[in-house]
């Protein structure tokens, strides 16, 4: 209903009627969903969302042009693709974190994630907006851009097509069954300060380890095969802090399994001053008895959180600019050989790109993990929404995915989407135990990458040609 009405206030605008309504409506479905990005870099989280906003309004700028054309929905789906094509790539490496796919986890479009990504997602869901539009349009007047058949077809072929595509399997034959843990250690307190109480929070997560193996021992809990931390579990350096090493392989020994830690490697200076190598966000592979075995570095980097982009102009805005140091991006792939698992590793603000985990699938995973530290944003839906990001790629690449987050909410996703276990309140620590398959299939979308993406993005433009030819001429011919 809401991309209706979107479509309803912009079709029979000029484009710059339709440019400032489309912003309208951007900040409103935009600012309750981002307003959480300020708790970190304070002022400057308004450039990202005026960035995001302006992706989804120049796009229904051009709507006007398509409005006429027969089969207008469908043009209206590609633009609205191509305004999300748009921000996942740029500025700063994108920030594609509000695609109307990621709201649609629990819903009839969700399947379609299995054959198109996220992009076919979001398609589908402004067709079905888009012919509404067009539906209630041909039943008021006589202006129709399509039959009412065709209106019709628009609403409903999304939801109808998704809940016809056959749903993976929450277990199939064949499946190698493993049981993975997600711990979930705390941090002293919510927001920023999170960060100076690095040894409380590894210590955190070294216990509730800890008193897991004694579930273990005492036959009260299944013994995993592989334990998952969540990202920034160690912010102290375990490869330059022995005592910090030491304390993880113990625990690592004691529960008989490997542990993969989210790991903030330290960086390092010349003599001079110079930084060689910047501060990485590492996800290691610790293994009983021998110790670090593998390891991968986070690739997309968070602009403004783990590097700064025209910090000098931030710095104005935010007097937290000062405090955050430019992290060093890895060039590995996201897979990590973690005892029985190939696990695919998306550490947080990763699993909002389309590549990133796809990248984690063809590289050979057969499980995936999101390690999150969402403690910087207190009390807020950041967890929330990522969750729904997770179960989207979990239905997109027949994959099951663990969730370890420092603060809540940890979860374990089968491949159908479906959450099997998750912790409960924010900021209380917790241990999920569950079976998850590993699988090696792929989905059409897993071998179609952005293909799906770059056609449905490309009919939105091609529509606009098209769209601007046909006023130009009818123009030449009132002027005639």
């Amino acid at each position: 209903m809401g991309i209706a009405l979107l479509v309803a206030a912009v079709a029979d605008r000029s484009w710059k009627g339709a440019l400032g309504w489309g912003a309208l409506g951007a900040v409103a479905y935009q600012y309750p969903l981002l307003s959480w990005t300020g708790t970190y870099v304070g002022p400057v989280w308004l450039f990202a969302l005026l960035v995001v906003v302006l992706a989804a309004a120049i796009p229904l700028a051009f709507v006007p042009l398509v409005a006429r054309l027969p089969g207008a929905p469908v043009w209206i789906a590609g633009l609205w693709v191509a305004g999300e094509a748009l921000i996942e790539r740029e500025p700063f490496g994108g920030f594609p974190w509000s695609k109307l796919a990621f709201g649609q986890a629990g819903g009839a479009y969700a399947k379609l994630a299995s054959l198109g990504g996220a992009p076919l997602v979001s398609f589908a869901v402004v067709l079905s907006g888009a012919g509404l539009w067009a539906l209630l349009r041909s039943l008021r007047s006589r202006r129709r851009v399509l039959p009412l058949s065709g209106a019709v077809l628009a609403v409903l072929v999304g939801p109808v097509v998704g809940l016809a595509v056959p749903a993976h399997p929450a277990t199939a034959p064949g499946d190698r069954t493993i049981t993975v843990a997600a711990v979930q250690g705390n941090v002293p307190r919510a927001g920023l300060d999170f960060a100076s109480q690095r040894r409380a929070v590894l210590d955190n997560h070294v216990r509730e380890t800890q008193l897991l193996a004694a579930r273990v021992a005492a036959g009260q809990s299944p013994r995993p095969d592989l334990v998952i931390w969540p990202e920034n579990s160690s912010d102290i350096d375990p490869f330059r802090n022995p005592d910090a090493g030491a304390e993880i392989q113990a625990v690592t020994d004691e529960i008989g399994a490997p542990v993969v830690v989210g790991a903030v490697l330290q960086g390092t200076r010349d003599t001079d001053g110079t930084i060689v190598q910047g501060p990485r966000n590492a996800a290691v592979v610790w293994t009983p008895r021998i110790g670090p075995t593998d390891q991968y570095v986070k690739r997309h980097l968070l602009p403004f959180g783990e590097y700064i982009p025209i910090r000098g102009l931030a710095s104005v805005f935010s007097s937290d600019v000062a405090r955050v140091t430019d992290f060093e991006p890895g060039t590995g792939a996201p897979v990590l050989d973690a005892g029985p698992a190939r696990l695919g590793v998306a550490t947080c603000y990763e699993v909002v790109f389309d590549d990133d985990v796809r990248d984690a699938v063809t590289a050979g995973a057969d499980l995936l993990t999101v390690p999150t530290n969402n403690a910087t944003f207190g009390y807020t839906n950041m967890t929330y929404q990522q969750q729904g990001m997770s179960r989207l790629r979990a239905v997109e690449h027949d994959r099951a995915v663990v969730i370890a987050a420092t603060s809540g909410q940890s979860a374990i996703i089968a491949p159908d989407g479906t959450v099997l276990d998750r912790t409960g309140e924010l900021f209380t620590p917790g241990v999920l135990v569950d079976a998850v398959p590993l699988r090696t299939t792929t989905t059409l979308a897993t071998r179609l990458g952005a293909g799906p993406e770059w056609v449905l993005a490309g009919l939105g433009v091609a529509a606009v040609v098209v769209g601007g030819v046909l006023r130009g001429r009818r123009r030449e011919a009132g002027a005639a």
